[in-house]
C-alpha cells in the first residue's frame, strides 16, 4: 500500500481550478484520474487485477490478455435524464495493467461481484522460483 504523506497531495494551484473550471471534464478520458481504479497483488502461485466498476454489465466489459498485459475495456453508458449533480463519470474507458511476469494463460479467471472486477492470472511454472538442490561431491 501506498500512502502519500505530501502536504501538496492533491492539491489544485490556481491555474488548475482555472482550467477546469472553463473545460470541466465530461468524460472518463478526460479525468486527471486513472479509471477504473485498481488494485494489483500477487502471492506465490497468482497475479490479481482488482478494479471497481459499478454498475457495469459484464457485456459493456471486454477483457485482453497479451504477452506482456491486461487490458481493461469498456463503456459506461449516460443514463437519459437532468441532473443537478453528476460525480459519476460516463464514456469509454481503458486501463493496461503491465504483467512482468509469465502467466498460465489457460488459466486465466474473471469475476464480478458487488461492481468489483477481479481478473485471477496464475503464474506459469516458468516463473516461480525454484529450488536449486546443492549435491555434494
Amino acid at each position: 500500500m501506498v500512502i502519500d504523506l505530501s502536504p501538496f497531495y492533491g492539491a489544485n494551484t490556481p491555474f488548475d481550478r482555472l482550467f477546469e473550471s472553463l473545460w470541466p471534464a465530461m468524460s472518463i478520458s478526460q479525468r486527471s484520474m486513472a479509471y477504473p481504479p485498481i488494485n494489483i497483488g500477487e502471492d506465490d502461485d497468482n497475479i490479481y487485477v482488482r478494479c471497481e466498476i459499478p454498475g457495469m454489465d459484464i457485456g459493456d466489459l471486454d477483457l485482453t490478455l497479451t504477452d506482456s498485459s491486461l487490458v481493461i475495456k469498456g463503456e459506461r453508458k449516460a443514463v437519459k435524464g437532468k441532473y443537478y449533480r453528476q460525480e459519476r463519470p460516463t464514456g469509454f474507458f481503458q486501463r493496461v495493467v503491465n504483467i512482468q511476469a509469465a502467466v498460465a494463460r489457460e488459466k486465466v479467471t474473471a469475476s464480478m461481484r458487488d461492481g468489483v472486477l477481479e481478473v485471477v492470472l496464475p503464474k506459469s511454472d516458468e516463473s516461480r522460483p525454484k529450488k536449486i538442490n546443492i549435491e555434494a561431491v
